[in-house]
């Protein structure tokens, strides 16, 4: 018996209904293209990103590919506003921040704190990830967990209920609460490795063709997902940075390259210009616009923290200062930090945000920027407050739960500051493909990333 395996996330079929959903975003006219696609039995982008088990109907991956050169062409009118090269952006920002001049540190139990605060806000989202905001909701409160406070749990779950919104398939045998033996492996974990395997080779000089090399050396390609798999693939096929983010890459304005920003944050403590320079580079390989602000608002708002300075509010606000203001990423972290300032409640904010940012796909950059200044804005640097509040609102669960946890974790500025809850399930130990890194303890990630702190790695 023959078995036929797709590759989810990079056939030009898959690909044409999410380009379309993102051509309408960005306010190009794709009506006609859209509607030849249908024509031909193309399918919309589905909600939840992969690709049917079924091979296309004869003909319809050449359509696809046709179709998704002629998207490409199309002229965005938010390109002026939302550029994508280093130098552009920075003339875009006119508070953009100045140069180190004074050398700044960071102590490792502040590191050690932010790389738990991490584990442990992505461990919290990955049994809701996927599922809507009212199946979040609902499990938490039958189970008692609601506003959330602490893990999830299938312990006392109504049947029905666990049928009509089923935890993640891949994540509940590790994730929930009776389940939990260390931090289980993760895109959101694994990410944060790669930077420090980059840096260890590479230092601070590295370019966007060093990440790549690092990533086909050391990154299984099914480790990949959504705008990284498509990078992955262009460059298999022998096409090379920054195009690799933009060719038949309908992900690129997704979150992913966020979720790869908090060691370029956390290695330059006081600096943010240099830290978001830093995940410039990285992010281009797979991203462009708002994908990349993504990168660069995160390691900015980390560099900031990681110079024991500023306070949460001040950090978010020093992240803006690195993304062009009249970008829709900047419109949705304002949106965000507005809808959380004097809420009493924040299942009021999530469900403005939803109103504002429900169109988009879950896994895009826009709403879990607006998502994750809310919640930490709201949670006002309190640690269990960011992470509970940046999962309880849906969309991409575990990476906002990530992103808020290395944040409140770098303010909290040791371990013993994190209540033992969330940091004595992960037993100090990460699970993880990455090579040389399986079942790596916190201490010795926080060891690592505090002498690239203080040190220029040179090539080997």
């Amino acid at each position: 018996m023959t078995t036929t395996v797709r590759a989810t996330w990079v056939q030009p079929e898959d690909l044409v209904g999410h380009e379309l959903r993102q051509a309408a975003q960005d306010g190009r006219d794709a009506r006609d293209i859209e509607r030849r696609w249908y024509e031909a039995g193309g399918s919309p982008a589905p909600e939840r990103a992969g690709a049917s088990e079924h091979p296309a109907p004869p003909g319809l991956r050449a359509v696809a590919g046709r179709l998704l050169d002629e998207l490409a062409l199309l002229e965005s009118p938010s390109a002026d506003d939302e550029p994508t090269g280093l130098n552009t952006i920075r003339a875009a920002c006119p508070r953009w921040p100045l140069p180190r001049t004074a050398p700044s540190g960071v102590d490792r139990e502040r590191l050690h704190a932010a790389w738990l605060g991490r584990a442990a806000g992505c461990l919290l989202g990955k049994p809701v990830e996927k599922l809507p905001l009212e199946g979040i909701r609902a499990l938490a409160r039958a189970t008692g967990n609601w506003p959330l406070a602490t893990w999830f749990t299938a312990r006392g779950l109504p049947p029905e209920l666990a049928a009509t919104y089923p935890w993640n398939r891949r994540s509940a045998a590790t994730s929930l609460a009776e389940n939990i033996d260390g931090m289980p492996e993760d895109d959101d974990l694994n990410h944060p490795l790669l930077a420090l395997v980059l840096l260890r080779r590479h230092g601070r000089s590295f370019t966007t063709a060093d990440l790549a090399r690092l990533w086909l050396d050391e990154l299984p390609a099914g480790r990949t997902f959504t705008a990284e798999r498509v990078a992955y693939r262009n460059l298999l096929d022998g096409i090379e940075p920054p195009d690799t983010a933009s060719y038949r890459n309908p992900f690129r304005e997704w979150i992913g390259a966020q979720i790869r920003a908090d060691v370029h944050g956390w290695t330059h403590p006081g600096d943010p210009a240099a830290a978001a320079e830093q995940a410039h580079r990285d992010a281009v390989l797979t991203h462009t616009g708002n994908g990349v602000y993504g990168a660069m608002f995160t390691a900015a708002a980390l560099a900031e923290a990681a110079g024991g300075e500023a306070d949460v509010h001040g950090c978010l606000a020093t992240g803006l200062r690195v993304v062009p203001p009249r970008s829709r990423f900047a419109r949705a972290v304002g949106d965000g930090i507005a809808a959380a300032h004097g809420a009493a409640g924040f299942d009021s904010v999530v469900d403005r945000l939803h109103s504002l940012y429900g169109h988009y796909h879950w896994v895009h950059v826009l709403p879990n920027a607006a998502l994750l200044a809310a919640a930490l804005t709201h949670a006002d640097g309190d640690f269990s407050g960011s992470i509970c509040r940046a999962v309880s609102g849906g969309w991409d669960t575990d990476s906002n739960g990530a992103t808020a946890g290395s944040l409140a974790g770098l303010l909290a500025g040791r371990p013993e500051a994190l209540p033992d809850r969330w940091t004595t399930p992960l037993k100090n130990r990460l699970a993880t493909s990455v090579p040389g890194f399986d079942s790596v303890g916190f201490d010795t990630l926080a060891e690592l990333t505090h002498r690239l702190t203080h040190q220029e790695v040179l090539r080997p």
